[in-house]
This record gives structure tokens, C-alpha cells and sequence, in this order.
């Protein structure tokens, strides 16, 4: 009996010492993140930080204030160590990969934050804030197509965050690059003695961040009957620039002495992102031919959502005191790189935006059309951006008479 009750009150006391000694560790994790946090001092934090590890090692909630407070005062070795040491004991603890993750991409240091943050989604794979995380370090490469790639596939995870939907309009607004291409476009239309049409362009691209520069050689040949009947080359200059941090400005003017081609073709249109991936456009186009000028205004709105791209653009146009409407649909659904994507096109009436039949516009203006088509572009060993684009034309050649018109469109660029 006398070792029962021995026993018994062994045990009391053991236990009684135990819940004593958690009631300090706890009192003292308090009391160190109150320096931490509230009263800002963090070399006491340190100091009380680290008796709570002497007195209890299995504490891990110590080395995360730990490591906290060596970020805070640039002891960033120190502080890796406290941080690796919580993940390799319990890789459970998502603060530490956060800490550990930010703590690297304060020091620029991308590939060990992509490194912590890797492992952390193995843990954690719906984990949201680890994924923005990601986004801060791979930005710091500077690599834009990988930023574009990431944010790309971030719309699609968080397809409601205009937030991201916003980054990726940035990124495209602000690349930079140097492309040289050359661009076909070939058309032929069931129409006997009619075509085939050909439309060879040679470009060159120079894209900055606030400014993109467009210098393009066209030559068209139109052809009936085996036969050319019209041929000339066109000279154009483009631009896109940046007025401010949400709008941006396109112009074009181009010049040719042959009438397979406009004599002056000038656009201009401002663009103005609005939130939630929202973007609106407004401008005008003229065309001087040879037996009339041609005014166009242009009305476009255009909306971001995860990895599509939809604008629907009208143009009002006037002959002859009548009003003709061209109408276009456009969609585009991204896949890894802004150069990346599958297109869908619709639409209705000539507009003085399409390159195949600049010359004609004067008599298609008021005839009907009907066009869909399809595309895909893709970068491809990180230098070539390749294109291809079909198109049906079903179009209004004279009252009531249509022909159609197929068009196949490639291009290759050379990045660098």
C-alpha cells in the first residue's frame, strides 16, 4: 500500500512539474512575441526567444520568432538557419515557408525563394499566398516571358482576381524586345478569272517599355486570269505608346504611289484600361484613294478573363451621306507566353483596319461580307514566334452577287 500511494504521488508531482514548465514555455512565447510585435524590441525578443529553446529544443514556435526577429534586424544567415530548422523538423509549419520565402526575395535571391516556395505548395498546394509569393520572385529574374507564363497560368487558377488579370495587362504594355518577320498572305476566290491575291510583308519590330515602333514594307499583287493586273509596295510606320499607367495610343500611317494601295493611309485610336480586365477604345481611320477620301470612327471594347481575350470592335463609316457599319468579333485564349495563343474571328462588313483589300475599300464599303476565320501563334526555342491564321470571306462583289474568299495568313518572327 505504502508503494501504491509512492508511486501515486511520484506521478502528481512529475505531471504537476510538466504542466508547470508548459505554463512558463507558453507565458514565455507570449511574452517574446510581445517584444517582437508590439513593443518593437527585438533584441529582447531574441534573448527570450532563445532561453525558450534552451529551456524547451522540441518548441518550434521559438525558432519562428527567432528567425522573425533576425530578418528584422538583417541577421539573415542566423535567420535562414532558425527557418530551415522549423521545415526540416515539421515541414507542417506554413509560416516558416512564408518567412523563409519572403526573407529570400527582400535579398533578390529568386531561385531559393522559388526553391522554398516549391516545396511549401507540396505541403500546401491550394495555398494561395505561396503562389503570389512565387509571382514576387519570379519577377525578379526580370525574365518576362517566364512573368508572362506564370500570370498566364495564375488567371487561370484565380480566373475572379482582376488583380492578376491587371498584372498581365501591365506586363504586355511594358515588353521588351527587337523582332524582324516576314508575314504572307495568300487569297483565292471561287470566282472565275479572279485571283489568286498575294500580300507579302517585311517587318521590323522595336519594343520598349513605354513605346513600340513598327516599320513595315508591304508588296501586293493582284492577279486574274493568270495574269498580274495591279502590284506596288506600300511603306507604313506604326506605333503603340504609353500615355499613362492605364491608357495607351496606337498610330499607323502608311504611303504607296501604286493603286493597289491606299496613296495615304493614317489610324490612331486611345486605349484605357479600366478595372476588373475592362479596356475601351475610340479612334478614327482615313484612307485617301484615288476618286475619294475615306473617313472611318472606331468604337472597341475589350475584356480580360483568366486566359481569354474578347473585344468586339464597330466601325462607322460614310459614303455618300450613308452610313455602313463594320462590325468584328475577336477572341483569343492564351496559353504559355503573350506570343502563345489560339484565335477565333468573326464578323461582318469591310473594315479600313484589314490589310488584304486596302484598295477596294472604297467599293466594298457599302456590300456585304460575312467573315470567320481562325488562327494559332507560338513561340517556339524562345526566338521564333511563328503564325498561321484561315479566313472565310463570303463577300458582296455587287448588289446581290458574292464570291468567296479564303485567305491563309503565316508569319515568322525572329526574336532577340
Amino acid at each position: 500500500m505504502k508503494k501504491l500511494i509512492l508511486i501515486i504521488s511520484f506521478n502528481f508531482i512529475l505531471g504537476t512539474t510538466i504542466f508547470a514548465q508548459k505554463i512558463d514555455t507558453d507565458s514565455l512565447l507570449v511574452k517574446t512575441y510581445y517584444e517582437l510585435n508590439t513593443s518593437k524590441n527585438y533584441p529582447k525578443a531574441i534573448q527570450l526567444a532563445q532561453l525558450g529553446i534552451k529551456i524547451s529544443p522540441n518548441y518550434l514556435d521559438f525558432y519562428v520568432a527567432l528567425g522573425r526577429s533576425y530578418m528584422i534586424t538583417k541577421k539573415i544567415d542566423s535567420s535562414r538557419i532558425s527557418f530551415n530548422h522549423v521545415i526540416d523538423k515539421n515541414p507542417k509549419y506554413k509560416e516558416a515557408f512564408t518567412y523563409l520565402a519572403k526573407l529570400e526575395i527582400e535579398e533578390k535571391n529568386a531561385p531559393n525563394a522559388i526553391t522554398v516556395i516549391d516545396k511549401g505548395l507540396t505541403y500546401y498546394p491550394e495555398e494561395k499566398d505561396f503562389y503570389f509569393l512565387k509571382l514576387q520572385a519570379i519577377n525578379i529574374e526580370n525574365d518576362e516571358d517566364k512573368s508572362y507564363s506564370f500570370l498566364t497560368f495564375l488567371t487561370k487558377k484565380y480566373p475572379l482576381d482582376t488583380d492578376l488579370q491587371q498584372q498581365l495587362i501591365d506586363l504586355k504594355l511594358k515588353s521588351i524586345s527587337d523582332r524582324f518577320g516576314i508575314n504572307y498572305n495568300y487569297t483565292a476566290i471561287n470566282r472565275s478569272g479572279i485571283g489568286p491575291w498575294h500580300l507579302i510583308g517585311l517587318q521590323y519590330v522595336r519594343e520598349r517599355k513605354k513605346v513600340t515602333l513598327i516599320g513595315r514594307i508591304n508588296y501586293a499583287d493582284r492577279r486574274a486570269s493568270g495574269s498580274s493586273i495591279n502590284s506596288g509596295v506600300q511603306y507604313e510606320l506604326e506605333t503603340y505608346f504609353k500615355n499613362n499607367k492605364k491608357s495607351y495610343s496606337y498610330t499607323d500611317i502608311a504611303y504607296s504611289n501604286d493603286i493597289v494601295f491606299p496613296e495615304i493611309r493614317l489610324a490612331y485610336s486611345y486605349f484605357h484600361n479600366f478595372n476588373k480586365g475592362w479596356e475601351a477604345d475610340i479612334g478614327m481611320r482615313y484612307s485617301q484613294t484615288i476618286n475619294k477620301d475615306l473617313y472611318s470612327s472606331v468604337i472597341g471594347i475589350g475584356k480580360y478573363l483568366g486566359p481569354y481575350w474578347l473585344n468586339l470592335r464597330t466601325y462607322i463609316q460614310s459614303d455618300s451621306d450613308k452610313i455602313h457599319p463594320a462590325i468584328t468579333f475577336t477572341t483569343r485564349y492564351y496559353l504559355n507566353t503573350r506570343y502563345d495563343y489560339a484565335s477565333f474571328t468573326t464578323g461582318y462588313g469591310t473594315s479600313p483596319d484589314e490589310r488584304i483589300m486596302q484598295e477596294q475599300l472604297q467599293q466594298r464599303v457599302s456590300l456585304n461580307s460575312y467573315r470567320i476565320g481562325a488562327g494559332y501563334n507560338k513561340l517556339l526555342y524562345q526566338h521564333f514566334i511563328t503564325g498561321f491564321q484561315a479566313s472565310l470571306n463570303h463577300q458582296e462583289y455587287i448588289p446581290n452577287k458574292f464570291q468567296n474568299e479564303f485567305n491563309l495568313f503565316f508569319s515568322i518572327q525572329y526574336k532577340f
